[in-house]
Order: structure tokens, then sequence, then C-alpha cells
């Protein structure tokens, strides 16, 4: 039969056994990367995930992240090459691709972002100093956050750390700067639409007197052609009158006096007084066109 001493010392030993086994291993995770550090000196840096051994009660697992990180960077003031301040919102994403180098020369992601804010800082104004205002804000945004990044992650590769991009969000004026600017701009943008206004009522002048001009000159042709053509219409029925008059007089004077009686007799308020017997009406009483024959004398009286 056990006695109970030898009992308590297999619980202890098994105690002591399960400490130390607990001590020996450890886990790094898919989004970490783990240094083991021997009585404050690193020995081993572990990348892979799954279970791991170190010396227990000697070595010490450091966590670091190794997936991508954000560095919010406040807004600074940069002077740009033509003496204008701008006002830069820019931010950083950033990786430790050093596990080692990132331990012996910050430690902490806490020390590395006060690092980097003070080398993004300082690369935002080499980088936007020597362009212009223009430059910054429309025309070559893309080419200069590259260049910053580049500069940034060449400094930042002695601490381990790889910059994956760098981006201004916003760069702008001061406040107290932009109403002056806007105002001016609107008044720049209003000078030159009054000019294209201007240029475009001159064209459209020249337009008009292009096509008045033109216009003129088709009505002119136009009314000469109608009056030639309307001579050579009169000339041919002049002929034909005199044609006609010349093959049966009679029939033209009856056909003269009937457009007369057309013409003259229209129902307008046109009022005339004439002689029944007159060479008007002659066509009225004969159609011949002959005067009636004169009354018989009255018969004289008996003596």
């Amino acid at each position: 039969m056990r006695s109970p001493a030898a009992g308590v010392a297999f619980l202890i030993a098994l105690l002591v056994v399960v400490i130390v086994g607990y001590s020996s291993i450890f886990t790094v995770s898919q989004t970490e990367q783990v240094l083991v550090v021997r009585l404050g000196e690193p020995v081993r840096v572990v990348t892979e995930p799954g279970l791991n051994f170190k010396a227990p009660f000697v070595d010490t697992v450091i966590s670091i992240d190794k997936r991508i990180l954000d560095l919010e960077n406040p807004a600074q003031e940069v002077i740009a090459s033509d003496q204008k301040r701008l006002v830069v919102d820019a931010f950083a994403r950033y990786r430790i691709k050093n596990a080692l180098r990132f331990y012996q020369s910050i430690g902490s992601i806490q020390a590395a972002n006060i690092q980097l804010t003070t080398l993004l800082n300082a690369a935002l104004r080499r980088v936007l100093g020597e362009v212009t205002f223009i430059t910054v804000v429309r025309d070559e945004r893309e080419a200069l956050m590259q260049r910053i990044r580049e500069q940034l992650d060449r400094e930042a590769d002695g601490y381990g750390i790889q910059v994956v991009d760098v981006r201004i969000r916003r760069a702008d004026l001061p406040e107290q700067n932009s109403q002056a600017v806007y105002q001016r701009m609107q008044t720049e943008r209003q000078r030159e639409a009054a000019e294209f206004r201007a240029q475009g009522g001159q064209k459209a002048q020249e337009i008009r007197s292009k096509a008045d001009r033109e216009a003129t000159v088709i009505i002119a042709e136009a009314n000469s052609t109608a009056e030639q053509t309307r001579g050579a219409g009169d000339a041919e029925r002049n002929r034909l009158f005199a044609e006609a008059y010349g093959r049966d007089p009679e029939f033209f004077a009856f056909y003269r006096s009937m457009s007369a009686y057309e013409t003259g007799l229209r129902s307008n308020d046109t009022r005339f007084l004439l002689r029944p017997d007159s060479e008007f009406f002659r066509f009225f009483a004969n159609s011949a066109g002959h005067p009636p024959a004169a009354a018989a004398a009255p018969a004289a009286p008996k003596q």
C-alpha cells in the first residue's frame, strides 16, 4: 500500500512536468511572426504558422504582426516651390519584413508609428517643396505620391519595415487663403467666359452678315431672273396678241372687251357712270359689237 507522501510527490512531479511542458511550446498564428529571445538576446525568428518549441523559463516569445498596417498622419503644412502654403493630409501603409531588425531598432508598433510619422512628414516636405501648387493639386499627384513612398521606404528599411503605399487624401490651401484664391479663380473664369461670349457674338455677327449678303444676292438674282422671264412672257403674249389681231381683229376686240369687263366690273366698292351707248358697252347690246340702229324718225303730222 502506497504512503500518502508518495502520492503527493507524484502529483507535484506531474504538475512540474505540465508546467515545464506548457512553458516549452508556443503557437504562431497566420497573422503574426514570432521572435524567440533568450535572456534578452534574440535567437531565432519563426514566420510559419503552427506549433513550436522553446527552452522553458529561459526563452521569451515576442509576437510581431506581419499584416499590412496603417499609419495615420495628422495634417501638415507644407510650402510649395511657388511659396504657396499647403495643408496636406496623407497616410501610409507598411508591414514588418524583418522582425529581428525591427525588434533591435524600434521594438514596438507604437514606436514604429511615431518614427514613421516623422519620416513621412520629412518626405512630404522634401518632395512637395520641389514642385508648384498646381503640380501637387492637379498635374502630377500620382507621381509625387510614388516618389514619397520610395523615399520613405528607403529610410524605413533600416528599421526592418517595408512601406507598401503612401496616399495624399487632401492637398489644399489653408482656410484663410482659400476664399481669396477662390475669388480670384472665379474672377478669372468670369473674364474668360466674357471673352468667349464676345468672340461668339462677333462670330455670330459675321455669320449673320454673310447670310444677309448671300440672301440679298440670291434675291437680286431671283428678281433679275423673274424680270427676264416676265419680259419674255410679255413679249410672247404681245406677239400672240398681234398675231391674233392680224388673223381676226373682231375676235381680238371681243376678247379685249371681255377682259376689260372682268377687270372693271369686279364685286367691290368701285362705282363709275358711263353712257349706255358708249364704246365700253358695245358688246352688251350686240355680240358682234355693232352699235344699235337709230330709232326711226316719227312721221310728220298731216296737213
